[in-house]
């Protein structure tokens, strides 16, 4: 891919960035100053993941935390390695036991929804498989930001705030000691005011110490399921002591020359594939174009609902993989597409919290990681004295029986966070990835076809507004797009919310690869910043 790095076309307060022996982004300046220490200080780019991980539940907990899940995509020594660490359920759980506690549908928080975490597992694992320097050296950073404090950045104070808001409205005692670990004099922390966590620090040194077997069956674990029973909840000792970071073979398709590959389910990355192939034979004009935005919505539209409909636990699931990457299913979607948006069977979308980030080393090594709590605090249950904040995945579970998404206990749920990446001829490209529950595909698709469409650079790529189906007929898009595209989407049948607020529409990081050098973007809609060098 060729671009021109002068041109700007949206507004950014940012420039592309090149480096040549090594490169590290993410959505917080302190994980990649985490991951920035370690390359200079020889480590490689899994090193440097593995280090910016584990900061940063510590200086953005309103979006991930020790309790999350995580994939990645490890490009290394030539070979891109796929890694699932997504837990299961309870074996416990179930939607009969879930009405008898009253519950007519899915609890979005609370300790009903506590998913098996996995992303220490999957952080031990890739750490054992390719890391080069020590525990030590990669926990140093998290555990020196949790003890010593950092300033809170504009971004996170912000959703800080409407968590411990959403927390304080529900008023619930299992949320307390959420106000005891995440606040400061009793109130969300607020920008630039310096936040510690002593209780993190120790964890991450019990975590460190132990490599990670604490958590699943050590005196960790024991905390964890101890806070969960004593709350009513689900997750057991067996449920830790059962988790597995998964190996599993990344998934592709070729868009326009070059292969783009996702993690396959139980993940929704195979719907970026999808609206991919769907679009691959479609004209495809100037990104201002209505009718070319009009055709990438409804490609959209019809992936996420298929994979709302198909994708699952892979042992659940009802209809092959390669079925739903084929030519003939891509033709037969294409064909759905007309010149007006259409209604498919819908499914609310929401917003959600994810940390994603890559990095790059001088060999050629590179990661595209992303890890989550799923929404801001996840459950809203921190673990006494520990500083570790519990996922609500358990809510992407469907609440009716029947389903390949159906809730049932030791079941993988549909997963929302996705790690990308790109090769050309079996070379890497580069490593990409946008957070942000269902929009993640949808930025997936749109980031891509700028840059291989619209031969925007990378960091362009970020900054061109975005567009997010909700349901139904109806998108948002962001205010950055000229009133007359909005007013001819509109006239195509599009039911238009323009919004401001850049939330929801997903925050993403890009390194590519040219040759020797590695090319950065970085979001402008959150705290975001790359280091080279």
């Amino acid at each position: 891919m060729k671009f021109d790095y002068n041109s700007y076309p949206y507004p950014s307060t940012r420039r592309t960035i090149f480096g040549k022996n090594g490169m590290m982004a993410t959505s917080s300046p302190y994980a990649t100053s985490a991951g920035a220490k370690i390359l200079l200080e020889g480590g490689n780019a899994i090193d440097a993941a593995l280090a910016a991980s584990m900061t940063l539940p510590v200086v953005e907990p309103t979006g991930n935390g020790l309790g999350s899940d995580m994939f990645a995509l490890i490009y290394y020594e030539g070979k891109l390695y796929g890694i699932n660490a997504s837990g299961r359920s309870p074996k416990n759980i179930s939607i009969a036991k879930l009405r008898e506690k009253g519950y007519d549908r899915m609890p979005s928080c609370g300790v009903n929804v506590i998913n098996t975490p996995g992303l220490i597992g999957g952080v031990m694992k890739v750490y054992e498989d390719f890391a080069s320097l020590s525990l030590e050296k990669i926990f140093e950073p998290a555990i020196s930001y949790a003890e010593e404090g950092y300033p809170v950045t504009p971004q996170i104070a912000k959703l800080w705030g409407e968590s411990y808001e959403k927390y304080k409205n529900l008023n619930r005692e299992e949320f307390n000691e959420f106000f005891k670990s995440f606040t400061l004099d009793g109130r969300a922390p607020r920008a630039g005011e310096v936040f510690k966590s002593p209780d993190m620090a120790r964890t991450l040194r019990e975590i460190r110490d132990t490599k990670g077997q604490s958590f699943y069956k050590g005196e960790l674990a024991e905390k964890i399921v101890g806070e969960v029973e004593r709350l009513g909840g689900f997750l057991s000792l067996d449920d830790l002591k059962a988790f597995e970071p998964r190996y599993v073979d990344p998934i592709s398709t070729n868009y326009k020359g070059i292969d783009i590959w996702e993690i396959p389910p139980n993940g929704h990355g195979i719907s970026v594939l999808m609206a991919l192939n769907i679009l691959s034979e479609m004209e495809i004009k100037d990104r201002e174009d209505p009718k070319t935005l009009h055709k990438i919505i409804e490609a959209i539209k019809l992936s996420l609902t298929d994979a709302k409909a198909y994708v699952a636990d892979p042992e659940k699931m009802q209809i092959e993989v390669e079925r739903l990457l084929s030519c003939d299913y891509a033709r037969d979607r294409r064909a759905k597409i007309s010149d007006r948006a259409k209604t498919p069977e819908a499914f609310k979308i929401k917003s959600s919290d994810t940390v994603y980030f890559a990095t790059a080393d001088k060999d050629g090594n590179m990661v595209s990681m992303i890890q989550s709590n799923y929404a801001g605090f996840g459950s809203g249950i921190v673990v006494p004295g520990t500083g570790i904040t519990l996922n609500n995945r358990v809510e992407n579970f469907y609440f009716e029986e029947g389903l390949a998404n159906s809730l049932e206990g030791g079941k993988l749920p549909y997963h929302t966070i996705i790690p990308g990446f790109m090769t050309k001829n079996n070379e890497a490209l580069g490593a990409f990835g946008i957070m942000g529950a269902f929009m993640q595909p949808q930025a997936h698709v749109q980031v891509l076809m700028n840059m291989i469409d619209f031969n925007l650079n990378p960091q362009a790529a970020l900054d061109a507004p975005r567009i997010m189906w909700i349901d139904d007929k109806k998108i948002q898009v962001e205010n950055d797009f000229k009133p007359e595209i909005i007013d001819e989407l509109k006239k195509l049948g599009h039911e238009v919310e323009v919004v401001s607020d850049f939330k929801s529409m997903g925050r993403g990081q890009i390194i590519l690869k040219d040759k020797d050098v590695y090319i950065g973007g970085t979001e402008k809609r959150t705290d975001s910043n790359i280091f080279s060098y």
